[in-house]
């Protein structure tokens, strides 16, 4: 028996595959298209996995804002596709989502798994639809983390993108407003395994304790590399990014 990993070259991806060893089958772009139902069906009925994990998705959630098709294709259709899968193979699907469905309108945090959702932006309105998709299945676990970073060579996340900016400027300009849970993907990966080891099906919170901003998350980031790097706090008007970030995603 084998547990089936998409987005296996993603840095989560890579370390469910690293912690599972030779139980995971290591599923990417070149053997699993999320953008093809008929491949994704033939390649899972020959593999019958105990179970599959969806780590694959859309993530340029600023280009999503003019690259809707795609990022629903990906980050809902095809999780439509694979509960069906899923379903007929009576195997689990654990799906990975994310905190930026914690949108403008929920207010304050820390949200539990009973707060309403409020996803603003392509990116996190087809996360959220994914969900919805991965929630038709009984046997399935949903885990929303948020700001994962972690050591995979060439995988880009914020710690690695300060520590190669804090080497290379004197100053930087760091969003100081949005508050936030970043995650360790060694742990992260390491709690969703048990979830399904264990048979919990359902909807769960998976980050890190503590919650912190991204000023003070680079702050920090500088204080343990010892770089001296002067830091400006500015707004999320300010930053002006296309899509719309969550304020509160604890």
């Amino acid at each position: 028996m084998t547990i089936a990993v998409t987005g296996a070259e993603g840095q989560l991806g890579l370390e469910f595959c690293r912690q599972l060893g030779p139980r995971a089958t290591a599923l990417n772009r070149g053997n699993f298209d999320l953008a093809n139902p008929a491949q994704m069906r033939e390649v899972l009925e020959k593999l019958r996995p105990e179970a599959v994990i969806n780590s694959a998705a859309y993530t340029l959630v600023d280009k999503a804002e003019t690259e809707r098709e795609l990022c629903q294709q990906i980050n809902a259709d095809a999780v439509g596709h694979l509960a069906e899968i899923c379903a007929d193979l009576e195997c689990p699907l654990v799906q990975i989502s994310t905190d930026y469905v914690f949108g403008e309108g929920c207010g304050a945090g820390p949200h539990n798994e009973q707060t309403a959702i409020s996803p603003q932006g392509v990116y996190a309105q087809t996360k959220a639809a994914g969900e919805r998709e991965a929630g038709r299945l009984t046997k399935h676990i949903v885990v929303r983390t948020c700001g994962l970073y972690g050591h995979a060579e060439s995988k880009p996340n914020f710690v690695k993108t300060m520590l190669r900016l804090g080497k290379e400027r004197s100053q930087l300009r760091i969003v100081a407003d949005q508050q936030c849970t970043p995650s360790y993907v060694a742990e992260v990966a390491r709690a969703t395994l048990f979830l399904l080891e264990s048979s919990a099906w359902g909807l769960f919170h998976v980050v890190n304790e503590g919650d912190t901003t991204w000023h003070d998350f680079a702050a920090e980031i500088f204080r343990q590399a010892n770089l001296q790097v002067e830091l400006i706090p500015i707004t999320t008007e300010e930053y002006g990014a296309a899509a719309p970030r969550p304020r509160d995603s604890r």
